[in-house]
């Protein structure tokens, strides 16, 4: 019996929303526009957070970064011979001493990556490719997460007589070996023939993180051994005739650091900055108090962009929440309008036998109905408007159940609250006074 009520009074209700099309959408524009923007907020919330996950995943965990500076030298003239003297001092730059260095005098580093970069061209079969021939020890596989899809990693005996083996990238694979195992193959790298003996796994990274972490496409890089990398291709540690002639009268000064890149792992994150002031005071005596390098913490510059971006999200949903209590405060004013309206309407049902709890429940239907049905139309639109900035912005976007369930959630009780008052306004009048109004 009683479901059979409730069945009614929900027809009247609804027959009632049908009947007032355009105040029911007018009413419900609030809760549309509110949903939409709760989605749309969280889209854009979720899209970045899980972009600095990926770019804390591309620059490793609990990790240090040393890299060299290269800086012009600075010239002044003696006032007594009139001759130029340099003022800056001697340093040895980035060498793999400073690696052995930092392994037996700091404490609590898991793994050292040195690295060292050189730009060539890879020949096979008449096609040729610039990249990244990139000397490497296996910590920096360990470092970076990087795993194997194929093959092996390199031996001891590959890293102590600088063997010209090497591992490379999915998109070189793909590029130069599309319907073969590379494994066992060779390809040509600048002059030297290299024996791929592993493949990695792609490893996928947005441009926005190539441009912002200032990092490279891991998949078209070809890995050797850091050994093999100073025999076979560049050592700047060594002092050449050509080295000597090209420092000769030139004021830009060459690069002289033997490495290009230091990743120091520690094994506690809450280690990370007392370590890397440690690492800077060390290197600095090492090279003559000559700062001729940076050391930087890619995981704390990333946590603190994710604790701003934290920040704008809790904004954006306070913004998007006020609009929701807008919404439902639009409805309330208009039921309580449309109570005044319709008050012979229900002095009239309330004389044919209907109950207060039978007005109370047909008009919080009405208000439920048309916050259901804002959020449901502002759904569609907070999903498209998510879109819209992925596409045209190029900003990432993550559309979640869990955040439609919310914003819908939301309307539905927006429109039950904000309904119950005008609903006990119904409910309270006096049937005779009800038909008698005019």
């Amino acid at each position: 019996m009683l479901s059979e009520r409730l069945k009614a009074n929900f027809y009247i209700a609804f027959e009632a929303v049908l009947a007032n099309k355009m105040r029911s959408l007018l009413t419900a524009l609030g809760i549309i526009f509110g949903v939409a923007a709760v989605i749309a907020m969280l889209a854009i919330g979720t899209g970045a957070q899980q972009e600095i996950m990926e770019q804390i995943k591309l620059v490793g965990v609990n990790n240090i970064v040393i890299e060299p500076i290269v800086e012009q030298i600075e010239e002044e003239v003696d006032e007594s011979s009139g001759l130029e003297k340099e003022r800056g001092k001697f340093s040895p730059g980035l060498k793999l001493e400073d690696v052995e260095a930092i392994r037996t005098t700091i404490p609590g580093i898991n793994n050292i990556s040195p690295e060292i970069v050189f730009d060539t061209h890879i020949v096979k079969s008449g096609i040729r490719r610039s990249a990244k021939l990139v000397g490497v020890t296996p910590a920096y596989f360990d470092v970076l997460d990087f795993r194997l899809k194929e093959g092996r990693m390199f031996s001891k005996k590959n890293l102590i007589k600088g063997d010209a083996v090497c591992i490379i990238g999915r998109s070189v694979q793909s590029k130069f070996f599309p319907k073969e195992n590379p494994v066992g193959k060779k390809i040509k790298s600048g002059n030297q023939w290299l024996e791929v003996i592993g493949v990695l796994e792609e490893r996928m990274v947005s441009e926005s993180s190539i441009s912002k972490l200032g990092i490279r496409d891991f998949n078209m890089d070809v890995y050797i051994p850091i050994q093999t990398m100073l025999i076979r291709y560049k050592n700047r540690d060594l002092v050449t005739e050509f080295a000597l002639r090209s420092n000769n009268g030139n004021s830009q000064r060459s690069n002289y650091h033997q490495i290009d890149k230091l990743v120091v792992q520690v094994e506690e994150s809450e280690t990370l900055s007392p370590t890397a002031e440690v690492l800077a005071k060390m290197l600095e005596r090492r090279h003559y108090n000559v700062v001729d390098f940076e050391v930087t913490i890619p995981e704390l510059l990333l946590k603190q962009q994710q604790r701003t971006q934290n920040i704008f999200n809790i904004v954006l949903g306070a913004i998007a929440g006020i609009s929701l209590l807008v919404g439902g405060i639009g409805i309330m004013n208009i039921m309580l309008a449309s109570v005044m309206e319709r008050i012979k309407e229900i002095g009239l049902r309330l004389s044919l036998g209907a109950k207060k709890s039978d007005i109370v429940n047909q008009f919080l239907f009405e208000s439920i109905m048309i916050s259901i049905s804002g959020g449901l139309i502002g759904v569609i639109l907070g999903i498209i408007l998510a879109h819209l900035v992925s596409t045209f912005a190029e900003f990432p976007t993550v559309i979640t159940m869990p955040s439609i369930i919310l914003s819908f959630g939301v309307a539905a009780t927006v429109g039950l609250v904000f309904g119950i008052t005008p609903a006990k306004r119904a409910a309270s009048q006096d049937p005779i006074t009800s038909l008698r109004y005019e």
